[in-house]
């Protein structure tokens, strides 16, 4: 037996499934495309996460734009982050090439262009479906690691939070909770003390800067109505595919706390709300992150922590996450064993420092007769790469050098006509884009605080009319006083101004002068 028929055989044999599954395309020996040896991903092992890396310009975002259409296939929906703005071709069907043509000859799959459902979603103001949640729905705790608070922070972060549930005050968008941080240690001090304990302005001081950090990356835009309900994620369209939806944040690649923020919350929503799933034929929701690296690089180790947390638990929802990134040493070590799925485009080796890091990423991948790891890596083209997955048992698939497929859809962006056309067309837009300011926290303590200025000013009117008053009645009363003191005569000067005393005064005073 040759070592082609050899090769076809053991990769045949490494990829078999009993189920469903998505083709990737056919496994490379040497320089040699084996046809009809397809490297087979089964769907029921899709919620296993996976990472897709690679240098610059070897086709990551194309492998994604693959997988992506496969799935929607399938009938499974998918989120992609779209960083640099050119995933939307999805949209619209290949134009086809030669190449692509000669390609699939090669794999031994024929080439259908078509085009995928796709919804439009933006967190900042792009167009586009928009992405909201409040701060309520992040809850104490989450809000806390994200704003990278210490625990006295926290502390008071989840007094605040416990405040708000008693007084029934709705904590929608940032403002709200500014404003009760300020109360909390102004207006309302005393009330907070008496039924919570003192909170430090220190303290208060310290979360409201890391709230103004969030508010200059856009976070007065996410924060707020109406909420995104997560449910919109997991739509199929009347021919049974999965929604594509993609978020264009092509406007905040440096505005890193912004994205890692909103991961967090859409990851937490995700796994409060879907129901546990197991071991199912297919998963419920792929993500793919794309620029995975501007989640990890400025998290602190509690929100790291958070993330090794939910990337563990949340495959239990048929939910899948896929890392997007250079390379695998961009992903923490925790998240990255947690992982079933790599697709490992070339990596190039310019330096010492590069060859040290292929060695590394090298040693992150099943052993191969077939293969020298470390020398396949810097040698693949655009297009190929290293693949190993898990079977359906659950167990690793065997290291495999692969021709990609194709994609389907366009390998380009849409055009502005096309772009607002499907936003014009979106049944999401009507439902999430009217903007929605109701009663919150913060009118409502500013009512509070109006009405208790109002009434604190009443109460000094009232005061200051009733002090008046008194020092009006004691006037008056002295005044009587007075009056009475001057018209109540003397004894000796009422008989000497008596009509008598006066007439008989006189009678003498004329005999006198007589």
């Amino acid at each position: 037996m040759s070592d082609t028929s050899q090769f076809l055989e053991f990769i045949n044999e490494g990829y078999k499934t009993k189920g469903d599954y998505i083709t990737m395309g056919a496994a490379m020996l040497g320089e040699e495309t084996i046809t009809g040896a397809h490297v087979k991903i089964p769907l029921k092992t899709l919620n296993r996460h996976g990472l897709i890396a690679g240098a610059t310009g070897t086709g990551k975002t194309k492998t994604l734009q693959v997988i992506a259409e496969n799935l929607s296939e399938k009938g499974i929906p998918v989120l992609l982050m779209d960083l640099k703005g050119d995933l939307s071709g999805l949209a619209q069907p290949s134009p086809g090439h030669p190449k692509i043509d000669e390609r699939h000859e090669k794999i031994g799959i024929p080439f259908t262009p078509k085009p995928f459902p796709v919804e439009i979603l933006s967190l900042s103001e792009q167009e586009g479906v928009r992405l909201r949640a409040t701060v309520s729905e992040f809850g104490p705790v989450l809000l806390s690691r994200i704003l990278d608070l210490n625990d006295t922070q926290s502390g008071v972060v989840a007094v605040i939070f416990k405040f708000c549930d008693d007084n029934k005050l709705p904590l929608l968008d940032l403002k709200d909770f500014k404003k009760v941080l300020q109360f909390a240690t102004d207006e309302g001090k005393k009330e907070f003390q008496d039924l919570y304990g003192r909170i430090s302005t220190a303290s208060t001081g310290a979360i409201l800067r890391k709230v103004i950090e969030i508010e200059q990356q856009g976070g007065e835009l996410f924060f707020g109505e109406k909420s995104f309900d997560v449910d919109d994620l997991t739509r199929i369209d009347e021919n049974g595919r999965g929604y594509i939806n993609i978020i264009r944040l092509t406007d905040i690649q440096d505005k890193p706390k912004l994205f890692s923020t909103f991961m967090l919350s859409l990851l937490a929503e995700i796994y409060s709300t879907f129901p546990e799933q197991g071991d199912s034929d297919q998963p419920e929701l792929i993500l793919f992150i794309d620029e995975a690296h501007l989640i990890f690089k400025e998290a602190s180790d509690a929100l790291l922590d958070q993330i090794e947390s939910i990337v563990k638990l949340i495959r239990s929802k048929g939910v899948g996450l896929y890392f997007v990134t250079q390379n695998p040493t961009d992903v923490p070590d925790a998240v990255l064993a947690q992982l079933g799925l790599k697709v490992q485009h070339a990596l190039r080796a310019f330096t010492a420092k590069d060859r040290k890091a292929i060695k590394m990423t090298a040693q992150n991948y099943p052993d191969s007769e077939y293969y020298n790891t470390a020398e396949v890596l810097t040698s693949l083209g655009i297009g190929e790469a290293l693949i190993t997955a898990l079977d359906e048992k659950g167990r690793p698939t065997p290291l495999a050098a692969t021709m990609l497929r194709a994609p389907m859809s366009r390998m380009d962006v849409l055009t502005e006509g096309e772009l607002k056309a499907l936003i014009e067309n979106s049944k999401l837009i009507k439902k999430y884009n009217e903007e929605v300011d109701r009663d919150s926290a913060y009118e409502i303590l500013n009512e509070k605080i109006a009405k208790a200025e109002a009434d604190r000013a009443k109460a000094e009117k009232e005061e200051a009319e009733r002090k008046e008053k008194e020092r009006a009645a004691r006037t008056s009363s002295r005044s009587r006083s007075t009056s009475r003191r001057s018209t109540r005569m003397n004894p000796v000067v009422k008989v000497l101004t008596s009509a008598t005393f006066i007439r008989g005064v006189m009678g003498v005073l004329k005999k006198v002068m007589k």
